[in-house]
């Protein structure tokens, strides 16, 4: 008997609970129903254990090391979403006060307007919202006195429907009322996962934070065109950007590098293009010419530096990645005659520099700037690994969205050790 005056079932094999070996039971003591790997909150009773011992209570609490697993990705997760749809609910708040306010505040004062804006339609869940306020107030919930008004206790479909409800006074600004609710039908099975803390898929997750960056953008919050920043800054980056300096990801290897940031992505569209490594593979054979000519022709001044194909350095790298005598020198050979033809082919080469230097290749680094902002994609070199097989690390620097210890960051200090290397570099004629 508990101690609320209900009997406990008894835990035979009719009821969930069983041992392991009980009809309907599953192996290690999981009751039916229980997917293998599922968070089980109430265990069968211990096969083990003496009376009053650690196994004799009736319930297992510990979580294994998959259980652990899986409640960390589900945290993550909701993490990520949950930010987006605060973002979301921020930005349309304050877009419904800016048209309602000056319309409704005029001739119902204070918070009335919110009520009156709702009309006989919403009475219901907007008195709620009074409601809520006044309680928020009493129990002191009100950590900051700009909440303190009916709007900010509306959440994200009642801010719909007064958008909505009154659409003439909204089309002056927005052009598209359906693409506006359809990415708000997008993110409604986000919000009703996250809200009551249950798993959220992958797919879910990534269609909610594209609706979100397209309903931001629709709203006048985006951070402009992602095609013109390269690597679109997100809203997780941007806010919690700065726990880990400029560093925004990292990759095993270039492979998967190029899956998330094609070279087209990555070199596309920059003003201002540094490269320093041995042969710039990433460039040299993942660009064409034609288009490194079209990216100069349009302003874009670009300065390479590779490692001398007749130097002792060569020599070593080649002993070390176990290839035969001259085959690396070659390769780079290969490359810089591939830019020189490259160069000879514009109307302005002083646009485009080549230089070789002579000392240990320590890292490789490509260095994008945009109009708005900067990428860098840095390698370093490992005694038996070839470039393609190295660990990547993508830094955003310059411009918009960079973190505030952005003086701190990698960017800069490789942008740092890129000037003086070319400093002590020599061109190539």
């Amino acid at each position: 008997m508990s101690s609320g005056g209900l009997e406990l079932p008894p835990g035979d094999s009719s009821h969930e609970g069983g041992p392991a070996d009980a009809p309907g039971g599953v192996p290690g003591g999981a009751p039916a129903g229980i997917a293998a790997g599922a968070v089980s909150l109430a265990g069968g009773p211990a096969e083990a254990g003496s009376a009053g011992g650690p196994g004799s209570a009736g319930a297992e609490l510990d979580w294994s090391a998959e259980a652990w697993s899986e409640v960390r990705t589900r945290a993550q997760r909701a993490g990520r979403a949950y930010i987006w749809l605060n973002l979301i609910e921020q930005r349309l708040r304050s877009v419904v006060g800016a048209v309602l306010r000056p319309i409704y505040e005029p001739v119902h004062g204070g918070d009335d307007w919110v009520v009156a804006a709702a009309g006989p339609a919403g009475q219901e869940w907007v008195q709620r919202a009074v409601a809520v306020r006044e309680v928020s107030r009493r129990k002191g919930y009100l950590l900051d006195s700009a909440d303190d008004n009916v709007l900010s206790f509306l959440t994200l479909p009642q801010l719909r429907e007064l958008m909505v409800q009154h659409w003439p006074c909204f089309e002056t600004y927005f052009d598209d009322r359906r693409e506006i609710e359809l990415a708000l039908d997008e993110l409604e099975v986000t919000r009703n996962v996250v809200s009551r803390n249950r798993a959220l898929s992958r797919p879910v997750l990534e269609q909610a934070e594209r609706a979100s960056a397209r309903l931001l953008e629709v709203l006048g919050g985006g951070a402009g065109s992602p095609s013109a920043d390269r690597l679109p800054i997100d809203a997780v980056e941007d806010l919690v950007g700065d726990r880990y300096a400029d560093v925004i990801s990292v990759h095993p290897d270039r492979v998967r590098l190029q899956r998330q940031l094609p070279a087209e992505d990555l070199f596309g569209g920059a003003r201002r293009l540094d490269a320093i490594g041995i042969g710039l593979n990433l460039l040299v054979q993942n660009f064409s010419g034609r288009r490194l000519v079209r990216l100069t022709e349009a302003g874009c001044r670009v300065r390479l530096l590779f490692l001398n194909p007749a130097s002792s350095a060569v020599k070593r790298r080649e002993r070390e990645l176990g290839l035969r005598k001259g085959e690396l020198s070659r390769s780079v050979e290969m490359n810089i005659l591939h830019v020189r033809r490259v160069r000879a082919g514009l109307r302005d080469p002083s646009r485009f520099e080549i230089h070789v230097f002579d000392e240990t290749p320590r890292f490789t680094a490509y260095l994008v700037e945009g109009n708005s902002s900067g990428i860098a994609v840095v390698q370093s070199y490992l005694r038996r690994a070839r470039g393609m097989e190295s660990p990547v690390l993508v830094l955003r620097g310059g411009g918009r969205g960079v973190p505030k210890d952005a003086d701190h960051g990698l960017f800069a200090t490789y942008r740092e050790e890129f000037e003086s290397m070319w400093e002590d570099s020599r061109p190539v004629s």
